[in-house]
């Protein structure tokens, strides 16, 4: 039995145990404040070990973002509030449409659908980023399947799709890409972080985009600060494997077009060209552009507002034009050498109508040679993403993509076909109101492509 003495002192102890361990808080926090406080300076002042800073720092808010805002499918980019309640076809002049089959990808998952004039589904096509991946993949805590989308679809010749896999809340987005047959088994599957587009030439291989985090400086070039998501154009086999791959970054700077870097925003720093376009200049498109040759490829850099054209022989940019177009998405090269184009934000005089357009415009003299802009009564705008295609009968398909609509115009910007897709779910921020998902890319079926599928086509009616 301790003594009243031994007694007594037991809460001194006590009190003395805590004292050292408030101490000892104080120590670490301390410790902690003064290591904060020489982060920043050391990030503020630019000296060596400020990369490592920043690094870990990006890490950081990139890790707690993909971890708390992107836990609910509903609250994924991949999904717009609906503008209206329509669903499938609700447009078709049969007599002034190009008839076909039409194919596009959906933000609901990772998947296509084709479909035929009527909004039957012909067709679908579903293979998640699972099936292709392995630990050779630099993304080594990829997103969860129903957490992506094919950004980009396209219908190869004997039928096989070439896909792009694209994740919400996570950098890169770009996860890769992968071949599939008419069953949706994975022929190949491609690691490299391609993203948005890709091109196929005659031959059967692959041009696409490809992204990394880089950390290299430039001479004259501050604005340039490291890490920054960069861009490089890969040329892929047939059968997947990379032959070539040239950083656009590098191919601007050594070239007489260094200066473009200069028209980066402040809001892209991170991700200075977000190059969202790629098209491989065809013998065919070349005769009528004279700032390229075949083999080369048309890109689009979206902030800068900048088309160019890169030479993948020389690793460098031989033609670049700016416009009066706002974020824009996929120009094609067509054969009287004009350019077609989304201009998602330039229509800005008529805000009614929507901000988005597509345009048609004369690389030679920056001359807007066909223009199509909504109407109060027929709103267009997409903010992002979006596609057009130019149509044997002159006729233009066009790809809203947030309004998750595609409609078909002829020359004169009539609406000969139309179609909305048609799954809808809940907004769990708003109640009443319904989500779409967003239709990225699609293209129209009207070659030998579509007679592969004839035996899978429904009923007209259904």
């Amino acid at each position: 039995m301790p003594s009243p003495d031994q007694e007594n002192q037991t809460p001194s102890t006590s009190q003395d145990d805590g004292g050292d361990r408030g101490f000892f808080a104080i120590f670490v926090v301390g410790i902690a404040a003064i290591s904060f406080s020489i982060g920043a300076v050391v990030m503020l002042a630019d000296v060596p070990p400020s990369q490592y800073f920043r690094n870990a720092w990006s890490a950081g808010v990139a890790l707690w973002e993909k971890e708390t805002q992107y836990n609910d499918i509903a609250r994924l980019d991949f999904w717009a509030p609906a503008r209206n309640d329509k669903k499938g076809v609700t447009a078709y002049d049969e007599s002034r449409a190009q008839n076909g089959l039409t194919l596009y990808s959906s933000g609901d998952g990772p998947h296509a659908v084709l479909i035929d004039m009527k909004g039957n589904i012909v067709h679908e096509w579903r293979t998640p980023f699972s099936k292709i991946y392995n630990d050779t993949s630099p993304i080594k805590n990829p997103q969860k399947d129903e957490y992506m989308h094919w950004h980009t679809a396209k219908m190869q010749p004997n039928g096989d799709l070439i896909v792009q896999f694209t994740a919400a809340g996570d950098t890169p987005y770009g996860y890769g890409l992968a071949r599939i047959d008419k069953d949706s088994n994975v022929v190949w599957g491609y690691l490299g972080t391609a993203h948005h587009d890709f091109s196929v030439d005659k031959d059967g291989k692959v041009y696409a985009l490809t992204q990394e985090f880089r950390n290299n400086t430039y001479q004259y070039r501050n604005q340039l600060k490291p890490p920054r998501l960069d861009d490089f154009a890969v040329i892929l086999s047939p059968e997947g494997k990379e032959l070539k791959k040239v950083s656009v970054l590098d191919a601007i700077i050594n070239s007489p077009y260094d200066h473009l870097i200069d028209f980066a925003p402040y809001y892209s720093k991170d991700d200075v060209l977000h190059t969202n376009t790629i098209e491989v200049i065809t013998a065919e498109t070349a005769q009528n552009f004279p700032y390229g040759k075949e083999g080369d490829v048309l890109l689009s850099f979206r902030d800068m507002g900048i088309l160019a054209v890169l030479d993948m022989d020389q690793e460098k940019i031989v033609w670049a034009t700016r416009g009066p177009w706002l974020g824009q998405h996929d120009p094609d090269l067509l054969p009287n050498g004009d350019i077609l184009m989304f201009d998602n934000q330039g229509q800005l005089d008529n805000p009614d109508a929507g901000m988005s357009r597509v345009l048609q415009i004369d690389p030679k003299t920056g001359g807007i040679t066909w223009e199509y802009d909504g109407s109060k009564d027929n709103y267009f705008y997409s903010d992002i993403r979006s596609d057009q295609e130019r149509l044997p009968n002159g006729n233009t398909l066009i790809t809203e993509s947030t309004g998750g609509r595609l409609f078909e115009v002829n020359n004169d910007g009539e609406i000969v076909w139309e179609f909305y897709n048609p799954i809808r779910r809940d907004n769990p921020e708003k109640t009443g109101e319904k989500l779409i998902p967003i239709v990225s890319q699609a293209e129209r079926i009207f070659d030998d492509r579509a007679a592969l599928f004839s035996s899978s086509m429904k009923g007209e009616d259904q």
